[in-house]
């Protein structure tokens, strides 16, 4: 999962771009990058959060009027710098890209780039493919003047290609800015415009939270298969559905990852967790337990937290504090220091925990560390009993389009019952929310949705073709990639200046 930002302005871009990345840090934490053109592309990307990857001598480089942003959260690579986001591709007339989302065929495609057409991917990550195959398309078109029919022959090319969920954000030099979403739109990305003097401004966002910040005003979605190309010179709007096929929108995304602010595909993520909240009040009843209060685990659960607690009408207090300077654990590299992180980033409040039997809602439960350590600390802090609600069902398979659960053997729930599951995070009860209700909770908002991906909690892969051996493949790479992934610090000051490349 990763943040994805593209602006065409009048003036300059760079601090828009910033600002909106800053919106988007939830998305991703491992590394970020920028990337502007005024007649050189202009680039700075590098391991770590927004504020401390750009400075101002950085921002005083990055000149021109149009941009892409990139907040990366890493499911293929090590997560180096090497995989950071915008990449560029030199010909033709210079394009550069970053995605959100996952290519699952990835290494088969790197292979056959190189051994059929003699393009060397330098990096692990699958934007830079996507890059190669968007770029071969334009090069083989023999293009003397670029007209919106050749992008979306490029477009058509990566969907056909390309296996997986993603939304990607690209910009020809000297022509205008691309983006586009696979055929089933897995991942969102949202299109806005802002009026300027005379002109007019675009951008594409993977949420609208961005596009409020920064003064624009919302179009509406890029639908699932569409590309839509803005010419830079007379800004005119062109868009077309390359690949039509049925729309759905990943479900992780209003349960845990956007914004409780945010909108996808119409659907409020604040108004989907509430409803999930009081659908899952139906099995806390018929579950006939006695408890105290109702608590959330910050943040994402906090909303359904409250629409349970109303539906209740039992007492809700905050009794964990979150340390807003560490990152969200579940997004975090590493499983070691996923668990080191969980014990300093929530501090529990004892004065509403001592003695109380507590009702305690998270978002979802995926490997369980995160859950058992909290009811740990809890329970240290004088809790009597501890009832534990996950309002998203039991994540049971792994993910291929973009979330970091590749292998069945880190999900908790993948192969044991909801009573084994209890007993390790050490619970007095343990409810999870209704597949069913989950995904009803989200059509509702959007009548026009018919279906979602639900791959994590069903095994029903929206994309096809990915089979028992699909999935061990991409777990042995993804185990090679973090067993060889070589952990890279940030660059101290000196350093971080020589990455500041004109290309």
């Amino acid at each position: 999962m990763c943040g994805l930002l593209g602006i065409i302005n009048s003036g300059p871009v760079a601090q828009d771009i910033y600002d909106g990345l800053v919106t988007l840090q939830h998305r991703g934490q491992d590394a970020c990058g920028m990337m502007t053109y005024d007649g050189k592309f202009r680039i700075r990307k590098s391991l770590g959060l927004v504020r401390d990857v750009f400075h101002t001598r950085h921002m005083r480089n990055l000149t021109g009027c149009v941009g892409i942003g990139h907040t990366r959260y890493s499911t293929i690579g090590s997560g180096g710098a090497d995989d950071a986001q915008p990449f560029l591709g030199q010909s033709p007339f210079g394009v550069m890209l970053a995605h959100n989302g996952n290519v699952f065929n990835s290494p088969a495609l790197k292979k056959e780039l190189f051994e059929k057409d003699h393009r060397l991917i330098n990096s692990e990550c699958d934007a830079e493919i996507i890059l190669h195959l968007f770029t071969k398309s334009l090069s083989r078109q023999n293009i003397d003047i670029l007209k919106p029919e050749h992008i979306w022959k490029a477009v058509k090319s990566v969907q056909e290609r390309a296996k997986g969920a993603y939304s990607v954000c690209a910009y020809i030099a000297g022509y205008g800015m691309v983006a586009f979403r696979d055929p089933h739109g897995i991942r969102p990305l949202r299109f806005g415009e802002r009026k300027s003097g005379l002109s007019i401004d675009y951008i594409f966002a993977s949420e609208s939270v961005s596009l409020h910040l920064l003064g624009f005003k919302l179009v509406r979605d890029v639908s699932a298969g569409e590309a839509i190309f803005i010419d830079e010179k007379t800004r005119e709007v062109h868009s077309k559905v390359i690949t039509q096929k049925t729309h759905t929108p990943c479900i992780f995304e209003h349960i845990y990852f956007a914004r409780p602010d945010s909108v996808l595909d119409k659907i409020s993520v604040y108004k989907t967790r509430i409803r999930m909240g009081k659908s899952v009040v139906k099995k806390i009843k018929k579950a006939n337990i006695d408890f105290d209060v109702v608590m959330p685990v910050p943040d994402s659960s906090r909303t359904a937290a409250l629409a349970i607690a109303e539906e209740l009408g039992v007492k809700y207090r905050e009794g964990l504090i979150k340390n807003r300077y560490i990152g969200r654990t579940f997004i975090m590299p590493g499983q070691e220091v996923r668990k080191k992180s969980i014990k300093y980033k929530l501090n529990p409040m004892k004065l509403e925990i001592n003695g109380k039997k507590i009702l305690l809602v998270d978002d979802s439960i995926v490997r369980g560390n995160t859950s058992k350590k909290i009811i740990e600390v809890m329970r240290e802090a004088g809790a009597k009993e501890i009832h534990f609600v996950s309002y998203a069902p039991p994540v049971k398979f792994p993910c291929l389009y973009g979330i970091d659960i590749p292998t069945r053997q880190e999900l908790i729930a993948s192969d044991v019952t909801v009573e084994e599951v209890r007993k390790f995070i050490n619970a007095d009860s343990l409810i999870y929310g209704d597949i069913n209700d989950v995904k009803k909770d989200c059509l509702t908002g959007n009548p026009k949705l018919k279906d979602m991906c639900m791959a994590c909690f069903d095994g029903d892969y929206k994309t096809g073709d990915i089979d028992e051996k699909t999935l061990q493949k991409n777990a042995e790479a993804r185990r090679t990639q973090r067993s060889c992934g070589v952990v890279e610090e940030k660059l101290d000051d000196e350093e971080a200046d020589d990455q500041l490349n004109l290309v």
